[in-house]
């Protein structure tokens, strides 16, 4: 028996995966028609019996229906085709997975639904006007970050800008920032790194399309995680991940907002009684010029109680904003 035949179970294994699913079967002429046309086996039908036979012990889940010609189709897959469809929607509007990557993992997702169901896998998801991200390293600067939070060793790495030409180049002239990563997150269709700056001696992030290369693991252990250090408080608390002081802050909102208040802090939320118009929220929030946007955006139906200083760094923004109009 030369090589090709000792493997012919296996390519059929690959036509039946490819070309068969729920709804279509292939005869045992069909499949030996393949065999002899794609691998230049000649296959008796009694031998394709067999080799079915063969894989269905192995474990695949090949389901024959019995007629004056037999046929088959593989029924078990990793993912079913509304699975797939979910997850290609995810990579196509992923602005973080540069497009050349998106469309390479859409291709492999197609090809796990076979041939036959792969039409039913070309989706309509419209993607924002804002596009992908050029930075074609993402994934494994994503992974050589979580490489070293699994070793719980810092990173080292340069940060990437945009000049007023829109060209790319290195933040602060090519400084190198050293940082004890915790946790990869997704935040505002954006991945961040989140964990502990060497430079600022505090808890901060980054967002990892802005790094610009794969960052080095050092040899240096990570500062540990603060003890009660909750990274899903972080954040819900901390604005579009721009780093800021934090400061406990008391909100007053009108009732009318509680989906957007549940939308920002979690159902978990802590809320108290106002009057009948309003309820408090008081969480720590990283205090800064994109929480303050987010005040303002409800137009006085969430206003800042207290602190003091805080609602001082408010006044003194909007007053700044307009006295530029």
């Amino acid at each position: 028996m030369d090589i090709d035949a000792k493997l012919r179970p296996l390519f059929l294994l690959q036509i039946l995966k490819e070309r068969t699913d729920e709804d279509n079967y292939l005869t045992t002429t069909q499949l030996c028609d393949i065999l002899k046309r794609e691998y230049g086996l000649d296959t008796h039908r009694t031998t394709l019996k067999s080799d079915i036979e063969v894989l269905q012990r192995a474990g695949y889940s090949i389901d024959e229906r019995r007629s004056t010609q037999n046929q088959y189709r593989f029924i078990e897959r990793e993912f079913e085709v509304a699975e797939l469809k979910t997850i290609i929607d995810a990579v196509a509007s992923s602005k973080f997975i540069a497009e050349g990557k998106s469309n390479e993992l859409i291709k492999k997702l197609t090809s796990l639904a076979g041939s036959r169901k792969a039409r039913e896998l070309k989706r309509n998801v419209i993607v924002d006007g804002r596009g992908k991200i050029e930075n074609k390293q993402i994934l494994y600067i994503n992974d050589a970050i979580n490489d070293a939070i699994n070793q719980r060793k810092k990173i080292s790495f340069q940060k990437i800008e945009y000049n007023i030409k829109k060209e790319r180049i290195l933040h602060h002239g090519g400084e190198r920032y050293t940082f004890s990563p915790y946790s990869l997150v997704w935040d505002g269709d954006n991945y961040y790194v989140v964990g502990y700056s060497d430079k600022y001696q505090a808890i901060g992030s980054h967002r990892v399309d802005r790094i610009a290369a794969c960052p080095c693991i050092l040899d240096e252990s990570a500062v540990p995680q603060p003890v009660g250090f909750d990274v899903s408080k972080y954040i819900k608390t901390t604005f579009r991940m721009y780093n800021a002081p934090r400061a406990e802050v008391e909100l007053l909102c009108d009732n009318s907002v509680m989906d957007a208040i549940i939308d920002r802090f979690g159902p978990d939320v802590q809320t108290y009684a106002g009057d009948l118009q309003n309820f408090r929220v008081i969480e720590e929030i990283a205090v800064g010029k994109v929480f303050f946007n987010w005040i303002f955006g409800f137009e006085g139906k969430v206003r800042i109680k207290g602190p003091e200083s805080v609602k001082k760094q408010y006044r003194e923004m909007v007053m700044s904003a307009m006295n530029l109009v």
